[in-house]
């Protein structure tokens, strides 16, 4: 059963009994305030459509990821829930089409995000709402470069120039560690891209080990192998499981953080002044200086008993006026192309606004790879099997060809089936 953050009463208030409005369970998880920002705009909603019963359950992050299949799979899902890996779920998604006022609203505003959830470039549906756009790349502990009189590394400077450069500033300011990076495949798949990594032939077919992959891969082992990158992010979790480093950067014992756009509520509130942070731009390698582009989103599911409601209810949210509002109470950069071009006013910190800044003059340089690989409906198998190999490859239980031959066989088996 779902923990609710908010149950609303205002169906009752308007004079409607609890059976007569339309529940929607919206199963949602937070990088920062998300889950209670969309509490506070439905409250609103609901107020304009008193029919409509809208329940938030906060969830973590892996909850929704490990046990939403198994519970869509038992008939028991939420109505809507909040997603970042759209093709583990993708075969229970409820097209909206039917349902929506103006699609084409959809298609103008929300079309790169849409292709995501979709089946492949045949598939027109319109399966849910970005919440958001979010962009990779290193969040930097200002004061400790500054304190070792090191400077950091420019905008053509590759992963090499910033592992040394972070190794420099630990050694010199006592600092356990120059780097880490969240554990995950999405976040290892931008510096992979940039020394070449294709994960595709083509012909659309997977090539995940290629040179540009074990090019990266076997830079990042090395590094957690020489103290550089802090090892226990990666191999303290098990399978393809995420961990992030946030608190590790927080706590000052990293100088260097791969991580996103999505992290800079959390920066603000939880380093406040006790030093300095800025976003850079992201380190290049000898085919791109490429991030990764992403974003969760509000997808509808087929076992719903209240379509309609729910397309009302994520159009409202979808609306240029209140998804403005809605990306300002989040701290984040919007998913909707015509607001991505000045439309959000901020309401942070310096740092803050800095950072969104930042991470937006990140987007351009973002490899079409890299877009490819988001949309691709076997994304999820390759962030895995990338994290899982690489991480057992670090604690010496397989060694690195052995890793790169078992995500070899791994995404053999996750195309097999999928073909099924």
């Amino acid at each position: 059963m779902f923990r609710s953050l908010i149950a609303a009463t205002l169906a009752l208030a308007a004079g409607l009994s609890a059976a007569q409005a339309a529940d929607i369970r919206v199963a949602c998880y937070s990088d920062g305030n998300e889950c209670e920002a969309t509490a506070e705009l439905s409250a609103r909603f609901m107020k304009e459509n008193p029919d409509i019963n809208v329940v938030i359950d906060k969830m973590a992050y892996t909850a929704i990821l490990e046990s939403l299949p198994v519970q869509l799979a038992g008939g028991n899902g939420p109505d809507v829930a909040r997603v970042t890996l759209f093709g583990t779920v993708a075969k229970y998604f409820l097209d909206l089409t039917p349902y929506l006022k103006d699609p084409a609203y959809w298609e103008t505003n929300f079309g790169g995000s849409l292709s995501w959830m979709r089946k492949d470039a045949a598939d027109k549906g319109i399966y849910g709402l970005a919440t958001q756009m979010t962009v990779t790349g290193p969040i930097v502990n200002k004061s400790l470069f500054d304190q070792a009189s090191v400077a950091i590394p420019g905008p053509k400077a590759t992963w090499d120039d910033w592992a040394a450069a972070a190794q420099k500033v630990a050694k010199a300011t006592g600092t356990p560690y120059g780097m880490a990076w969240d554990r995950s495949g999405h976040r290892f798949a931008g510096p992979a891209i940039s020394y070449g990594a294709k994960y595709f032939n083509a012909d659309g077919s997977l090539a995940v080990v290629d040179d540009g992959f074990k090019a990266m891969a076997t830079r990042l082992i090395g590094w957690a192998n020489d103290g550089t990158f802090e090892k226990d992010v990666w191999a303290s979790a098990g399978g393809g499981s995420y961990r992030d480093a946030f608190n590790e950067f927080a706590n000052g014992k990293i100088a260097v953080y791969l991580s996103g756009s999505w992290q800079v509520t959390r920066l603000q509130k939880q380093i406040g002044d006790a030093f300095d942070w800025v976003v850079a731009g992201n380190p290049c390698g000898p085919a791109a200086c490429s991030g990764m582009p992403g974003g969760a989103g509000f997808v509808a599911f087929k076992g719903t008993k209240h379509p309609k409601e729910v397309a009302r209810w994520l159009e409202w949210l979808a609306s240029a006026p209140v998804y403005a509002e809605w990306m300002s109470m989040t701290s984040n950069i919007p998913g909707h192309a015509g607001l991505q071009k000045g439309g959000v006013t901020y309401h942070l910190t310096p740092a803050g606004n800095a950072a969104i800044k930042a991470f937006s003059a990140n987007a351009p340089a973002i490899s079409p790879v890299a877009y490819k690989l988001v949309g691709s409906p076997l994304s999820g198998s390759i962030y895995t099997a990338s994290a899982e190999r690489i991480s057992q490859a670090m604690s010496g239980q397989i060694t690195t060809d052995q890793a790169f031959a078992r995500v070899t066989q791994d995404l053999a088996d996750a195309a097999a089936a999928a073909r099924k």
